[in-house]
């Protein structure tokens, strides 16, 4: 019913609203409950869309947690790694060296008389090595790196070993600091040059060598192998000291009679190792880390001294003389592609001189309990243990290069001739 007020407006009285609601579906509230449930909730808890989010966040797998856990993995396998090469299982007792025949002991210091009596051939070397291996053997190849205005050579085609690939500045700032890039003048001048590379070998060991080591033009010697209390074996005369960073002797007294010492470098913490030893500064602490045992602090010679090997002798020993496979990239482990220091100097010497000649050369893995050293008291079975060169194929190498005449076996650890 209508009434008016008092200014004559009409007014309706005022009505519940009545309208019908559908029936909510079984388990739900009406929506006017439904709402005043979610205020309440609202009021009295988070919502559920933070609740959500905040769990989410705590199941995330912490990404740093992660990577150190990864870290400290790496570094342990790292450590084991180091262990495995510094350890072996068994070691010789150099009390009770294997028995020198006397008889052997003079017909071995015969025979290195009778090669050093004998006219010496000018390029006898070279010439017998591209015979043997044809296109395979560069006669050209300079012994070592000097500086030069292209970096498109094949110096820089492989990574180190092999080349210097991405370490172009590297080499370059290397070479700045050494006065001289070639073979010493007073080693040029002879006309035809005789070379002896000595080994390591423990076959060196009661045959007295010395004195006819001594008497060669050009004596290389290879990593930490020492002088003193050997120079009756091994002779004292070092006209090169080649070697990479681990191998490098520690001790000053093997340095004094160099005449070079010739870096080779296989990574490149190794840039960094011989520029400090150029410098005569000393190495970082987090750089001797990347190492995989001691290295040499000081090496006491002047820059003039210092040498850097050509790669790319590296590279043709190892992918075009021997045959390995070239490079691929691994997570773990190696091709054995990398020939040891020994078989490099070994051409090295071709490069070099007019006759080469090898003294301490020779894995006789037959006799497993042999010393494989003239120095230390690892036994011949250590290189069993070793994952990076390939013995079987280096063997044969020389073996080859002996029978043909190229190389002369001084000790007879390839192929006796005496």
């Amino acid at each position: 019913m209508r009434s008016r007020s008092a200014d004559g407006v009409k007014r309706h009285p005022l009505h519940p609203r009545t309208e019908k609601v559908a029936a909510a579906p079984a388990g739900r509230a009406m929506p006017s409950e439904y709402n005043c449930v979610k205020l309440r909730s609202d009021c009295s808890r988070p919502s559920l869309q933070w609740y959500t989010r905040a769990q989410n966040k705590m199941r995330r797998p912490n990404l740093f947690k992660n990577i150190l856990k990864c870290i400290l993995l790496v570094f342990g396998l790292w450590i084991l790694y180091i262990l495995k090469l510094n350890y072996t299982t068994e070691e010789c007792d150099m009390k009770k060296m294997h028995y020198v025949d006397p008889d052997r002991v003079k017909r071995a210091q015969r025979y290195a008389q009778q090669i050093l009596q004998k006219q010496c051939r000018p390029k006898f070397a070279k010439t017998s090595m591209a015979q043997l291996f044809e296109r395979r053997y560069s006669t050209d190849l300079l012994p070592f790196v000097k500086q030069t205005t292209t970096m498109n050579g094949a110096e820089y085609k492989y990574d180190p070993p092999f080349g210097f690939r991405k370490f172009s500045s590297e080499v370059q700032t290397l070479l700045e600091l050494l006065p001289e890039h070639d073979f010493p003048e007073h080693l040029r001048a002879k006309k035809c040059r005789r070379c002896v590379v000595i080994g390591s070998g423990g076959i060196l060991n009661g045959l007295e060598l010395g004195h006819a080591l001594n008497q060669f033009d050009v004596v290389i010697r290879l990593n930490s192998a020492p002088v003193q209390g050997y120079s009756e074996h091994v002779g004292n005369k070092t006209t090169i000291r080649m070697t990479y960073p681990e191998g490098a002797p520690l001790s000053d007294l093997e340095y004094y009679s160099n005449d070079l010492f010739v870096a080779v470098l296989f990574k490149s913490v190794d840039f960094i190792w011989l520029q400090a030893m150029i410098k005569n500064e000393t190495l970082p602490f987090w750089v001797r880390l990347f190492f995989w045992k001691q290295v040499a602090e000081k090496i006491p010679l002047h820059p003039k001294h210092f040498r850097i090997l050509n790669p790319v002798i590296i590279k043709e020993t190892a992918f075009d003389i021997l045959q390995y496979s070239e490079p691929r990239s691994r997570f773990w482990g190696r091709d054995k592609n990398v020939p040891t220091i020994g078989i490099i100097a070994v051409v090295l010497a071709t490069h070099l001189c007019d006759e080469v000649s090898v003294a301490g050369f020779g894995y006789d893995l037959s006799h497993p309990k042999t010393p494989l050293h003239y120095f230390d008291n690892q036994c011949m079975a250590a290189m069993n243990f070793q994952t990076m060169h390939n013995v079987t194929t280096e063997t044969g190498f020389l073996l080859r290069l002996v029978k043909e005449g190229v190389l002369k076996d001084l000790s007879g650890g390839i192929h006796c001739e005496f």
